[in-house]
């Protein structure tokens, strides 16, 4: 074989080689964003929050939900309008979704997950109260009305207004009977954050708004009357979900030694998990990551009215 023959020979194996090596196709990496799906089967991610809540802190946050009031409905029980002539009122407040459970969701894991009824529904072992334990953060979820098991409806306890049992599918040690609250708060037994839920009729459910007034008559004192709350402490009143097409609740923002003020800036459930997120030092869940916090209403003295 010529020299020249071997020379072309070369020249067209380097030839393939380089087109069997050279730079494959580019491929379209996915998005690091976090994305909240619809579907039960995906779990919130923490994000960053855009704007956090830092000029105040509250080392111990009470929140009560009740059931289904509208803001002016909710308004007219005498107790609640002495609160919400003396504390915080966000007035132009709304639940996310309609029946109940969504909006139990909504409030402790930044998304509704695609549910739309009251059933049980096993989801990732997520929301803000495995968020709070995995931070060190000491929680208690008192339950009106709750046998042994957190799991078993036993009037007037109701699961579906119990979201922390959906995590995991298991009952958490810090969801507890309410029979306990009265000596734990008597005796300064306080965890940084207390989640009550009342049973079916005192929460306005399955009774009148006037029995809902009364219930709260007793156990707001309870709270105010402990250290935890005195020093700094923060309570919230919602109601989850409305009765009028706005989907539009009362909710109050108590402190001590604060000022009554009406805000009428738009907040949401996903508000309220922010607001809560910010001031325990946690990141914010699901679509809490992007909503505003209910800065004018937490932080300490009168902020500028919207």
């Amino acid at each position: 074989m010529s020299f020249r023959l071997i020379r072309s020979l070369v020249a067209v194996l380097c030839l393939c080689v380089a087109f069997a090596c050279g730079p494959s196709k580019a491929r379209v990496s996915p998005s690091q964003s976090p994305v909240i799906s619809a579907s039960p089967a995906q779990s919130p991610t923490a994000a960053p929050s855009p704007s956090p809540l830092t000029a105040t802190t509250s080392s111990h946050i009470f929140v009560i939900v009740m059931e289904n009031r509208s803001y002016d409905q909710a308004i007219s029980g005498g107790y609640i309008a002495s609160l919400a002539k003396r504390y915080g009122v966000a007035a132009n407040y709304h639940g996310v979704s309609h029946p109940s459970l969504p909006n139990y969701l909504a409030m402790t894991s930044g998304s509704t997950w695609g549910i739309s009824d009251d059933g049980y529904h096993a989801l990732p072992l997520t929301g803000l109260g495995e968020q709070l334990t995995k931070a060190g953060v000491s929680w208690r979820a008192y339950m009106e009305g709750m046998s042994a098991s957190c799991l078993s409806n036993s009037y007037p306890y109701a699961i579906k207004h119990n979201p922390f049992p959906y995590y995991g599918n298991r009952c958490p040690a810090q969801v507890v009977p309410f029979e306990s609250f009265g000596s734990d708060m008597s005796k300064g037994d306080v965890p940084n954050f207390v989640w009550i839920t009342p049973g079916l009729c005192n929460d306005g459910h399955d009774c009148s708004t006037a029995v809902a007034d009364r219930w709260l008559s007793k156990v707001v004192p309870e709270i105010q009357a402990t250290q935890a709350w005195k020093q700094d402490g923060l309570l919230v009143i919602t109601w989850d979900e409305g009765e009028d097409s706005a989907n539009h609740v009362l909710t109050l923002i108590i402190r001590p030694n604060s000022q009554a003020f009406v805000s009428g800036r738009h907040y949401d459930h996903y508000s309220l998990l922010a607001t809560i997120e910010d001031l325990l030092g946690v990141r914010r869940l699901g679509s809490a990551a992007g909503a505003t916090p209910m800065r004018d209403l937490v932080i300490s003295g009168v902020a500028t009215r919207p």
